[in-house]
């Protein structure tokens, strides 16, 4: 006998477990008849799996009251909230909840990551010159100036995941000299990268707020995992040079072994 399905389970639902169970008994029914009148046998097997697929349609697509069929309501609400485009111009992957002003946003945070990387790129240059040559610090900053562009990178593939365009935007020309006449150019150079950094960590902040007010929790779980995180730790490590540095002053041999440590690190 076919068994009622729990109070539960939604009408649509239920319509299908119960044409399914008739689709069942109408099998074994079938199968015990075809045993027992052997006239019967393969003659009834196409005309029996017909009827059999018949039941089985109408239970997968369901029946209003007057026996017409009409699709899962989950297929209509579907096609009709979420379309899909047919123009190619427009993104396949975007979703309602990804706002233009969470593009727009996007777009300006990479072009922020990658004038830090500039500026990065600039003083590892600079410390690599035959005439200042600390190439503990140059490698430091060549090393930051990787990791910022990856950051730009990192979210332009996000701003592609979701369905936005990518715009890049003007980068401003970094200073070439970074020598500072009380401070000296290590001290001077690691201040203006811990300002970096922290200024960074403001537009990830904000970065992240825009994607709050758009009520896109996929953005922010990014922003918060992918970025903010490892910008926290940054701010660290670059403090902790600026102290080392501001304790051995502007000397040349004090700088010189700094400059070595960082060099073996």
């Amino acid at each position: 006998p076919a068994r009622s399905p729990p109070s539960h389970v939604p009408h649509t639902l239920t319509m299908s477990f119960a044409l399914s169970s008739c689709a069942l008994s109408s099998v074994v029914g079938g199968k015990r008849a075809s045993v027992t009148g052997g006239h019967l046998g393969k003659k009834t097997t196409a005309p029996r799996r017909a009827a059999i697929s018949s039941l089985v349609t109408r239970a997968a697509v369901g029946a209003d009251k007057q026996g017409a069929l009409k699709p899962f309501e989950a297929i209509v609400e579907a096609k009709s909230q979420h379309p899909v485009s047919d123009n190619r111009s427009n993104s396949f992957a975007r979703t309602p909840h990804f706002h233009a002003t969470c593009e727009a946003a996007l777009n300006e945070q990479i072009n922020i990551e990658y004038n830090i990387s500039y500026i990065y790129h600039s003083m590892f240059a600079y410390f690599a010159r035959d005439n200042v040559f600390l190439p503990g610090i140059s490698a430091h900053f060549r090393k930051e100036s990787v990791e910022e562009r990856g950051h730009a990178e990192l979210l332009m593939n996000y701003q592609i995941q979701r369905g936005g365009r990518v715009e890049l935007q003007a980068i401003m020309p970094p200073q070439v000299d970074y020598d500072h006449p009380e401070k000296g150019d290590a001290l001077y150079a690691f201040e203006l990268s811990l300002s970096l950094e922290k200024l960074n960590n403001d537009r990830l902040i904000a970065l992240h707020k825009v994607a709050g007010a758009a009520d896109d929790a996929n953005m922010m779980d990014f922003i918060e995992g992918a970025l903010l995180a490892d910008q926290v730790k940054s701010i660290e490590e670059v403090s902790r040079f600026v102290g080392q540095l501001r304790r051995l002053g502007n000397k040349g041999d004090a700088v010189w072994h700094f400059d070595q440590a960082m060099l073996d690190a």
